[in-house]
């Protein structure tokens, strides 16, 4: 039961959530023809349009969007095999299990051959990166 009061109680907020649809397959499929007609206009192959700052800017947003769904690499990043995180963990793995294999059948200088060796291929490698930088300069 409640007593008659003058002062007024507050009372719990509620959620409110209003749901709004997003189609990500229409948003890109927008992104890239107003890109597509931008570029166009740019090379005089369609006359010039009433474009504003805003869809200049929201075109140029993210360039992460559709890179993880398109299986490819982000444009415009160029990646040698050699600089690839795939090779360079199974040149570590090779590694690892090439001095497993020489430590239980030659013993401690099985280990101490391959630390020679990589050492001399890491001069060899560092010594051609000098080169072809002195050569740019």
């Amino acid at each position: 039961m409640k007593f008659p009061s003058i002062f007024r109680t507050s009372k719990p907020m509620r959620f409110d959530i209003k749901p709004r649809y997003y189609d990500p397959v229409k948003e890109e499929i927008d992104q890239r023809t107003q890109k597509i007609k931008r570029e166009l206009q740019a090379d005089g192959a369609l006359p010039m349009g009433d474009d504003n700052e805003d869809d200049i800017l929201r075109d140029y947003g993210s360039s992460l969007r559709g890179a993880f769904t398109a299986g490819s690499q982000i444009k415009g990043r160029q990646s040698s095999p050699l600089t690839s995180a795939g090779l360079i963990r199974l040149v570590i793995f090779v590694v690892l299990i090439g001095a497993l294999f020489g430590y239980v059948y030659y013993g401690p200088d099985a280990i101490y051959a391959m630390l020679y060796l990589m050492g001399g291929i890491a001069l060899v490698v560092f010594f051609f990166r000098l080169r072809t930088n002195s050569k740019r300069k």
